[in-house]
């Protein structure tokens, strides 16, 4: 008995993780950027605008099938064609399953590594050592002989390259 009110329960609550759609931080009716519904159900995202010698192509992306294509203007590109393009706004116009659908190019998402992320290795040579707070007239010609060899090492290894 137990086990069917937590099963009736749990037919009651909605789907957690349903996707960008219903999201609580957009506005009521407010489609995702970059992408938009075609009345199949299927989404499209405008992924990436790129200008050749045979004409802007626009590379529209479809997350249900996980395939994009490069398509120009008026040009089929399996289920859609691209009918018009505002280059200002970024923006083009597709035409997929009878309808017309408005699509921004898709923002990236940057991610930042945080204080756990590698650092590039010191150059060898020693010309990156520890910091001294109060350097001494020694200290600061070491320094300098440390740069200067570091200035030739790096001459002497550009040299060898364009000699080959």
């Amino acid at each position: 008995m137990r086990f069917w009110l937590i099963f009736l329960g749990l037919l009651a609550v909605p789907a957690w993780g349903q996707g960008a759609d219903d999201s609580p931080f957009l506005p009521v009716n407010a489609p995702a950027a970059g992408s938009a519904r075609a009345a199949d159900g299927s989404s499209f995202e405008l992924r990436g605008i790129m200008s050749t010698a045979g004409g802007t192509r626009y590379c529209i992306y479809d997350p249900a099938k996980k395939t994009s294509s490069w398509v120009g203007l008026n040009e089929a590109g399996g289920s859609f064609a691209v009918k018009s393009a505002d280059p200002a706004h970024d923006t083009v116009t597709l035409e997929a399953g009878g309808q017309r659908i408005t699509l921004a190019l898709h923002e990236a998402k940057v991610v930042s590594l945080g204080f756990g992320s590698p650092v590039a290795a010191p150059p060898p040579g020693g010309a990156m050592s520890n910091v001294v707070l109060r350097p001494t007239p020694e200290d600061e010609q070491r320094r300098l002989q440390a740069i200067a060899e570091e200035v030739r090492r790096r001459r002497e290894l550009r040299e060898r390259a364009q000699a080959r």
